[in-house]
């Protein structure tokens, strides 16, 4: 023991050669390569007697006790002569995967995978179901016969959601100010001429589309001023607010001169009838009132919601009436019957806009929980959108040429691309004028003109923002981002 002991310190005294890390290196990869360069891209050569074996075994074990099972003569002369068949033809050693229309081959000797076009049939030739040899072919090309891999079985299934067209951003080109309080609602007119607002100073301004220039200011209310609506077919401007009060200003002699009383409380919004001489109110006494803009009577009340009626629309054919409300509902009305069609109650938070698309028999509704589209007439919920806006949404529009613009709480407004299945393609900003307080940054109405071109806001630093999309952005500059998502949200 000693002298071993000795023995093993001696040769632990030796001198070790010095090496530097390039020379270990160098032997390390040395290493590496006298043990695996002989076999570096060879496979392992085959055994076709143990191929067929397995494949004997495993056919044997899964149809061993049916194959040759027959209910009489006829199918048995048929069992017959699939056996026969099936001993003379030889069973491919080819994997049948799922892949596009063209078919890939990757040559590696006799365990070749070819990629065809759609999944295997459910028999061959031989009349065997094509799973097991499937199966059997799975184990011949390496992987284990108890767990087979089933990644390159899975059938890739295609995306659901349509990619959308490619638009150009949309950019502010215009501030107005002229209001001394938060601008509430606005409405075009149908000449596309002009435009007017109204706000919380209790007036209504008319602007100039083209130049944006102040061309009128009416007085009468009394309460700020949350609903306008223009008349296709008369020179009406038709104006509802939180002093109860709907009124009919004459534009050719800028004045009043209907009042329709009715309402127990403020108006919220407005909406006229395309191709009926009727006007619909909707207001915090939780009713829809319908009038005859040329008599000032109330034609019917349109009760059901349990909560303020916040915004509102009309079509020519039934339902003809839509309205939302803070009870978190919608409802389609029977104008002749005075009641309620269809509620839907898609939406957790209050439903405070509605925009119905110009071409489609479809319309969106804006909540805080989400934006939602649904179809006409029967109300099927289509969609939600592809994103969370994460605000209150005042206010929503939509143009012919598929673009809704959705306005929030916080100063978002967010462009989205309707056809395909609501893609926000934008999400813009509003910025405060100065002096004026960063909460202050609320989108409360938004509409496009006529030709759908021009986007004006209404917003509460008491100015009127006009957008427009960027000429000089190309594909490009702005490149399309749009990732479909994962899993389909039903509500």
């Amino acid at each position: 023991m000693p002298g071993s002991l000795s023995a093993s310190s001696a040769a632990a005294m030796e001198p070790v050669e010095p090496q530097s890390l390039k020379k270990l290196s160098l032997k390390s990869l040395k290493r590496a390569l006298d043990l695996f360069s002989p076999i570096h891209g060879h496979c392992t050569p085959s055994d076709p007697a143990s191929k067929q074996i397995r494949i004997s075994y495993k056919l044997n074990a899964e149809y061993g006790s049916v194959k040759d099972l027959s209910s009489d003569k006829g199918q048995g002369q048929v069992g017959n002569d699939a056996k026969a068949q099936r001993d003379k033809t030889p069973i491919s050693s080819a994997l049948a995967l799922p892949g596009k229309d063209d078919i890939r081959e990757l040559p590696q000797g006799e365990n070749a995978i070819v990629l065809g076009p759609t999944m295997p049939p459910k028999t061959l030739e031989t009349g065997i179901p094509s799973r097991s040899i499937t199966g059997a072919v799975v184990s011949i090309s390496g992987s284990s016969d108890r767990h087979p891999s089933t990644s390159a079985l899975m059938e890739r299934i295609p995306s659901k959601w349509p990619r959308p067209a490619w638009h150009p951003p949309w950019k502010n080109y215009r501030v107005i100010s002229g209001h001394l309080g938060w601008v509430r609602s606005i409405a075009f007119d149908p000449s596309n001429l002009w435009f007017c607002t109204g706000s919380a100073d209790r007036t209504i301004k008319i602007w100039d589309v083209a130049t944006g220039r102040l061309k009128l200011t009416l007085t009468g209310h009394i309460e700020q001023i949350r609903g306008l609506a223009v008349s296709q077919r008369h020179t009406y401007l038709f104006s509802a607010g939180d002093d109860k009060q709907v009124k009919c200003w004459d534009l050719e002699q800028n004045k009043v001169i209907r009042s329709y009383h009715g309402h127990l409380s403020g108006v919220y919004c407005l909406a006229l009838h395309p191709s009926i001489d009727i006007l619909l109110t909707g207001g915090r006494d939780s009713v829809c009132r319908v009038w005859d803009i040329r008599t000032k009577a109330m034609v019917c009340a349109l009760s059901g919601h349990d909560n303020t009626v916040c915004s509102v629309f009309a079509r020519p054919t039934d339902p003809q009436v839509v309205t939302g409300s803070h009870d978190t509902t919608i409802r389609f009305w029977d104008l002749v019957a005075g009641k309620t069609m269809l509620t839907l109650t898609h939406h957790k938070k209050s439903v405070r806009a509605l925009a119905l698309h110009p071409k489609e028999h479809t319309f969106v509704s804006g909540s805080a929980d989400n934006i939602k589209k649904f179809s006409l007439p029967k109300g099927e919920f289509l969609h939600n959108m592809l994103s969370q806006q994460k605000s209150i949404v005042n206010a929503v529009a939509v143009n012919e040429d598929g673009i809704l613009a959705t306005a929030g709480d916080n100063g978002s407004l967010w462009f989205w691309d309707w056809k395909s299945s609501g893609h926000c393609f934008q999400q813009a900003q509003a910025i405060v004028q100065p002096g004026s307080l960063d909460s202050e940054a609320c989108i409360y109405a938004l509409s496009y003109d006529m030709s759908g071109t021009r986007l004006v806001t209404c917003e509460a630093d008491k100015t009127i923002k006009m957008w427009k999309e960027d000429e000089m952005a190309t594909p490009e500059t702005h490149p399309l981002n749009f990732r479909p998502p994962k899993e389909f949200r039903r509500y």
